[in-house]
């Protein structure tokens, strides 16, 4: 039997202050709040506006002094213990086993408040934010102790004077050259293609008064239409360097003892710590753009985080050959990979010219009829397009089986590789429509308790399936033998 955790404690009473400024509990009273003052029928003017924003102000410090006195937090050798809750109270104990990651950030205002966020993710792959336990509005010493605790499993106490510090090596340092990557990487053009567009908006619901007189100014179509798609590109380019360098501001991802622990952010500052006997394998990432410039990313496969996709990363945009290294680190390269059959190739670029054929067809029906030619240009561009693309995702195909690893290829527009150790699967999932059956293909699922739950080699030879399952785990993958059709 585990020894019970140690008494509760409570956060410091500075998080009262920046869940005021935040509103972070009064928020859920909003609603209830506006139709209320609507039927009172309060007359407007400064009065109002002033006893109005008085009266918020002071129900969030109510409701966040009130939460902070219910919440407590208690760790022990076993488990972490939370309680909360204003009406209904909630106890949830999570043992420490269960454990699968531990992230500390801290905002600009818990940053002024000395104070940071401890989230311990405790989930089983769930995205769900109600999976994991947030310990809001402790001290950085006690967020640091709790972050080192929760994951070695070691006991509270302090280490004795005389003890030495664990070693520290460094896996990997965000260089700032690599922020000109961020512009080939969707999810950094996000926010800046959001701000372009509200831009765009504003100008169209300025007064004519705050509007600038262009009347001695002559410019044509083509000029204006090539100044705004100037600048709606130079704020997309350096929307994204800037968003990329909030986001990975210093990143840094160091090993002390049996962890790894990323840190980064500029406003916000995050510190990642994961359990390095929980990582199964690493994807390498590499989008359309990125490939142009041997650009890529690279992410680990632990068991049960979630939030994956940004807790795991391991090195957020960087060159390919950096990245790779990084992740043969973890768990080594099976070797170079094994092509598909050309009927894999044949599939994909029939599946990329259906669209096209479509759209050919009913524009050579259009056309007569109602004159859309453009239908039938678009469907002939599509067409066109369709051969280059259906062969680059046949050669986005792939995969490979050696002794401890295994890896899976697949993508076009996001080409995604995943490198797994033999003990991650825990199954075989294996899919022939019709179409494979006869050209004598099948698409082969490893099941695995980590990243995104199944990784899949497409198109592969149903002849190799077999072999394949069976050196990418254990034996006991031959089963698969007797249910795959070869083809007809």
């Amino acid at each position: 039997m585990g020894q019970p955790p140690r008494k509760g404690r409570r956060t410091s009473p500075r998080i009262v202050l920046v869940h005021t400024a935040t509103f972070r509990q009064a928020r859920q009273f909003v609603p209830a709040i506006i139709p209320l003052v609507a039927a009172t029928g309060f007359g407007g003017g400064t009065t109002t506006v002033v006893w109005l924003v008085a009266g918020v102000t002071l129900l969030s410090l109510a409701t966040a002094a009130l939460s902070w006195w219910r919440f407590t937090y208690a760790d022990g050798p076993a488990s972490v213990v939370v309680t909360r809750g204003l009406l209904s109270r909630s106890v949830r104990t999570v043992p420490n086993d269960r454990i699968r990651g531990v992230e500390v950030e801290a905002g600009p205002l818990h940053r002024v408040f000395g104070l940071v966020r401890v989230r311990i993710d405790a989930a089983a792959g769930a995205a769900d934010k109600d999976e994991e336990l947030v310990i809001d509005g402790v001290s950085r010493a006690e967020g640091d102790r709790l972050r080192a605790t929760v994951l070695t499993h070691r006991s509270t106490t302090p280490l004795a004077e005389d003890a030495e510090p664990e070693p520290e090596e460094e896996f990997a340092r965000f260089d700032n050259r690599w922020l000109l990557y961020a512009p080939l990487l969707g999810s950094y053009l996000a926010v800046p293609f959001a701000a372009v567009g509200a831009l765009f908006r504003l100008a169209q619901e300025l007064p004519e008064r705050f509007r600038p007189d262009l009347d001695g100014v002559h410019v044509s179509g083509v000029q204006a239409l090539a100044i705004v798609l100037t600048a709606a590109l130079v704020i997309l380019v350096m929307g994204s360097v800037i968003g990329a360098a909030v986001v990975n501001w210093r990143f840094r991802l160091t090993r002390r003892g049996g962890s790894l622990i990323a840190a980064r952010g500029l406003v916000t500052r995050r510190h990642t710590e994961l359990e390095i006997d929980r990582i199964r394998g690493w994807t390498l990432a590499e989008g359309l753009g990125m490939r142009w410039v041997r650009a890529a990313r690279v992410s680990a496969l632990v068991t049960g985080l979630g939030d994956a996709a940004r807790r795991g990363q391991l090195l957020p945009l960087g060159p390919r050959a950096e990245a790779r290294a990084l992740g043969v680190r973890l768990v080594a390269d099976p070797g170079p990979l094994v092509r598909h059959p050309p009927a894999a190739r044949r599939r994909r670029i029939v599946r990329a010219l259906v669209a096209g054929l479509l759209v050919s067809a009913a524009g050579a029906v259009a056309t007569p009829l109602l004159g859309w030619w453009w239908l039938l240009a678009l469907g002939v561009a599509l067409v066109v397009l369709g051969v280059p693309i259906g062969l680059g995702r046949y050669a986005s195909l792939g995969h490979a089986a050696r002794e401890g690893s295994f890896a899976v290829r697949s993508g076009w527009l996001v080409r995604e590789q995943a490198v797994l150790q033999r003990r991650a699967v825990v199954g075989w999932q294996v899919r022939q429509s019709p179409f494979q059956r006869r050209a004598g293909l099948a698409s082969v699922t490893a099941c695995v308790g980590a990243g995104r739950g199944g990784y899949t080699a497409v198109d592969m030879a149903a002849e190799d399936v077999a072999a394949f399952a069976a050196a990418a785990s254990e034996a006991w993958a031959e089963g698969l033998r007797p249910v795959i059709a070869p083809g007809v």
